[in-house]
């Protein structure tokens, strides 16, 4: 057994297909396929349930798997403090960050690390945040900016900024005259969310629950950019986040709430044993510099 038959194992796994396990390890499929077979023979316990259909893992299967992908996270782990022991500031860095806060951060923050850390390659990574967590316990990433509350064991967790809610109106909506709006006035007016898997959708909900405004369930958007441009066909309005305000927004007015408003904290997480530490710390020095910058509230 060598790390390469674990990151077959695993590949097949993940994909569910032989010939897409294979190339993605860049190998042909009887070579992935003869490996496994060895492995399941060295070990004497079938791995895999195979059929002209599908790949299912058995129940032991299911455990070897969890074990292969400790084991391969421990193996990076390994050359990473290797690799940052010699150059800590250099190699490559994967960053992650979910949907409706990455295209606007992003472009604040890359040529910052550019400019302080110009040997890193940065590797950007744009998904949801279940999708961000499960690729950090996997080291998959080494870090992402995720809202809080992460609750979750063996993660650092550094809190940077908090992003305030505002109400986006089209320009011949009603609510456009106002200054600012307050839960009476909001909810008269249902709100436009995202679809199901994006935390800012969850985020709007509290705000809902918390000011008795409700939900048009008939609209529910893939994108912020979505939502935007249905709030300029005045099709409804919906809560935006600070950060990805546009000043001079054409058909679209931006309204802070009275009072108190609504926000979204958000941190840079890590795993406890990812290796880059000093990598990590200079992101957070830089997101914070933004944010103050900014005029956001720190964390």
């Amino acid at each position: 057994m060598n790390l390469r038959d674990l990151e077959y194992l695993v590949a097949v796994a993940d994909l569910r297909h032989f010939g897409r396990a294979a190339k993605q390890c860049h190998v042909s499929q009887p070579a992935l396929s003869s490996q496994i077979k060895k492995l399941e023979s060295e070990l004497d316990v079938v791995l895999f349930e195979r059929t002209n259909r599908s790949v299912m893992l058995t129940p032991v299967g299911h455990s070897v798997v969890q074990i292969a992908r400790r084991m391969l996270a421990d193996a990076d782990l390994i050359r990473e403090t290797a690799a940052a022991a010699k150059h800590p500031l250099a190699g490559r860095y994967r960053l992650g960050a979910f949907p409706t806060l990455a295209s606007y951060l992003f472009p604040h923050l890359v040529p910052r690390l550019r400019e302080r850390m110009p040997q890193l390659r940065l590797v950007l990574v744009e998904e949801k945040s279940d999708d961000l967590l499960q690729q950090l316990r996997r080291g998959k990433i080494d870090a992402a900016f995720l809202a809080l509350p992460i609750s979750e064991d063996g993660f650092v967790v550094e809190p940077l900024f908090e992003d305030d809610f505002v109400v986006a109106v089209g320009t011949t909506h009603p609510l456009s005259g106002c200054k600012e709006v307050g839960a009476n006035e909001l909810s008269k007016h249902r709100l436009l969310l995202l679809d199901e898997g994006h935390c800012l959708r969850d985020q709007s909900l509290e705000v809902c629950d918390l000011m008795g405004i409700g939900e048009d369930t008939d609209v529910r958007a893939t994108s912020l950019e979505t939502l935007r441009q249905m709030v300029r066909a005045d099709a409804g309005v919906t809560l935006m986040p600070r950060i990805a305000v546009r000043d001079g927004d054409p058909g679209v007015r931006y309204i802070p709430f009275a009072g108190t408003a609504p926000f979204r904290s958000i941190a840079l997480v890590r795993r406890k044993t990812c290796a880059r530490t000093e990598v990590f710390d200079h992101v957070v020095d830089d997101v914070r510099a933004w944010a103050a910058a900014s005029s956001h509230r720190l964390a």
